[in-house]
């Protein structure tokens, strides 16, 4: 997702150097892809909502049950209505939040609540477009980035992990463990494997399983329902890469917060990162990155 970073101008004493951190093309991307996941959430959930059921095969219905996961309401021991959310045959009383949602003098019965979803009203058709429409963003700009990245020969420098990279990872996890962070524009064996999980593995996973979703592509590549197990499992394996890509966000956000929010997000806008590594003005050589 970047490349190696390269000196641009020393800071102030004690300051470190200023590097170019990210390529023109990785800001673009990163961004795209930040967009394209938001509103591919928030839609996903709208579509979740029309039937908010989760199965493991290729069937579903009242004759099977093969349910993972389940949000509905009921009627609760006191006679009242509350949403509940059942997890491999164990319920949780979750109103409020899934199942039933809104205002207790007008409670919606739907999976997850309104705020949560595009468009935040109940409406498949609406949800569908624009989740399809970002499905193709984000597929596409999958596909640019690679492209550049062959190109440019970043994948092996920037995200492979090296054999001494996989030596100081238990090192790694215990400084970051400890809050202890590099500042030398590199990206650190942790970084490494979940940012290449993520393009690699959930990416590609998430694509992969949407399509084995649509009838149309099911009888081009008839081979992704037999892949995935039936249509009902790449459904479950779809909204599990959902949580997966909403857990790698939750942790990112964190680590920027905890790494210094203005020098990351300066990097990931302009380019430009400040080390913690100071050299003489004389010593500073003026570069572009390649993108």
């Amino acid at each position: 997702m970047t490349h190696a970073p390269e000196e641009i101008a020393s800071g102030a004493a004690g300051g470190g150097r200023l590097i170019h951190r990210h390529g023109l093309m990785t800001r673009l991307t990163h961004w795209t892809w930040a967009v394209a996941l938001f509103f591919l959430l928030l839609s996903g959930l709208q579509i979740f909502n029309a039937h908010p059921t989760l199965y493991i095969g290729q069937q579903s219905g009242f004759a099977f049950d093969n349910s993972v996961l389940r949000m509905d309401a009921i009627y609760g021991p006191d006679g009242h209505p509350q949403g509940r959310t059942t997890v491999f045959g164990h319920s949780f009383d979750t109103s409020g939040l899934f199942g039933m949602s809104g205002p207790a003098d007008s409670p919606a019965y739907r999976g997850f609540p309104a705020w949560a979803t595009v468009p935040s009203y109940q409406d498949l058709a609406t949800g569908r477009v624009v989740h399809f429409f970002f499905a193709w963003v984000l597929a596409f700009t999958l596909a640019v980035w690679l492209a550049s990245a062959i190109a440019a020969r970043r994948l092996r420098r920037d995200l492979l992990p090296t054999g001494q990279d996989l030596r100081h990872l238990p090192r790694d996890i215990a400084d970051h463990a400890r809050l202890r962070f590099r500042h030398d524009g590199r990206y650190n064996v942790l970084q490494k494997l979940s940012y290449g999980g993520v393009l690699f593995v959930l990416f590609p996973l998430v694509i992969l399983t949407g399509l084995a979703m649509s009838p149309t592509m099911n009888a081009a590549w008839p081979f992704l329902l037999d892949l995935f197990g039936g249509r009902q499992t790449a459904r479950t394996l779809h909204f599990a890469c959902m949580l997966a890509l909403v857990l790698f966000f939750v942790v990112h956000i964190v680590m920027v917060l905890l790494a210094g929010p203005v020098n990351e997000l300066r990097s990931i806008i302009t380019g430009r990162y400040r080390t913690r590594e100071t050299v003489p003005a004389a010593d500073v050589v003026s570069r572009e990155p390649r993108s």
